[in-house]
């Protein structure tokens, strides 16, 4: 679940704080009030700047309920590209506009307003040149298939190309539905996108390679186990099977597990998600697995990281056990299929 924050100020702003939240029930949403205008439900502040500057690293998306000015002033110094700032938006306490002004593909700032003018009555305001002329977003389709951008200035030139009318080639080794306009895969156009986890294939002349983040890394560990350990044991393992960590999209390992200090600890440095399994959901689990009598009879499971890597990902074991620094893990890849109707929210 992805977590946003609402900053108002007045308290016609703090009602319109409240609808916003009330808007977004698949979100994490925390409000916060100016102190001479806030409820039970938000937190007070006093000091926006200082809020802002806590809350931008912290949340997915923030949302002022104030002028664009203000918010462009709070956010301006903490500025640093569309690939890891958050998505921020205005709104002004009237309901009437919800205008993104940062990150609006890969930050989800567009969707996102649009999904509070369908529900709230404001009127979204977006100004990105393909969503504008409702033409194909590389950014938004690569945001919304969780496929990560791995040539940000090839997304700008495909956008461009976009713009300018051109077709647009199209590789992927993912399933897909159909393709949109100027999306073709037939020929080789001067500009294409490649979904991929290959290194280096570039099959176009202006190639943006989309590598997917779809897998699972199941680990397991002994008690005590640092951070650093874990780290070190993960990177050797995707080093040694030449993977890309940021492919990594959860963490998962038995229940005993779920208060494990080191793993808590990886799982926060990285931003994954840790999904933990009772011993009799892992042994539920039908495949070929590196089975251990220890582990069997310590824990109740034959096997922790690649049950649990399966079992997580909903799809298929990759790499198998890896062992080192008492630390175990093994990948399993979610099932993709790509989607260009799909949205960010």
């Amino acid at each position: 679940m992805k977590h946003i924050a609402i900053f108002s100020l007045t308290e016609q702003g703090r009602n319109r704080s409240q609808i916003i939240a009330d808007a977004l029930p698949e979100w994490n949403v925390q409000r916060y009030c100016f102190a001479k205008h806030c409820d039970e439900n938000a937190e007070p502040f006093s000091d926006l700047a200082a809020l802002t500057a806590a809350a931008f690293s912290r949340f997915d998306a923030l949302i002022f309920v104030s002028a664009c000015g203000i918010a462009v002033r709070m956010i301006a110094p903490y500025l640093r590209s569309k690939l890891t700032d958050p998505a921020v938006l205005a709104a002004d306490d009237a309901g009437h506009f919800v205008i993104p002004l940062l990150s609006g593909h890969v930050g989800g700032a567009n969707a996102l307003a649009q999904k509070i003018g369908e529900t709230t009555g404001s009127v979204p305001v977006i100004t990105t040149a393909t969503d504008a002329g409702a033409k194909f977003s590389p950014d938004t389709f690569a945001s919304a298939n969780h496929l990560i951008l791995d040539n940000p200035k090839a997304a700008k030139e495909i956008a461009a190309a976009v713009l300018d009318g051109e077709r647009i080639g199209f590789r992927s080794a993912y399933p897909h539905s159909a393709l949109p306009a100027p999306l073709t895969e037939s020929g080789t156009p001067r500009c294409g996108i490649l979904v991929s986890p290959a290194p280096n294939a570039a099959p176009f002349p202006v190639t943006l390679k989309l590598i997917p983040q779809n897998l699972v890394i199941g680990i397991g560990c002994k008690k005590g186990t640092s951070a650093e350990q874990i780290t070190e044991t993960v990177q050797s393992f995707l080093n040694k099977f030449h993977l890309d960590f940021r492919r990594i999209c959860a963490v998962s390992s038995i229940d005993l597990k779920e208060n494990e200090t080191g793993l808590l600890q990886f799982c926060e440095q990285y931003n994954l998600p840790f999904m933990v399994y009772s011993a009799a959901e892992l042994m539920q689990v039908s495949g070929d697995f590196t089975s251990s009598a220890f582990v069997m009879h310590t824990t109740g499971a034959d096997n922790i990281c690649e049950r649990s890597a399966v079992l997580c990902s909903g799809g298929k074991l990759v790499v198998q056990k890896y062992a080192k620094n008492g630390v175990t893990s093994a990948l399993a890849e979610k099932k993709l299929m790509l989607d260009f109707e799909r949205t960010i929210l």
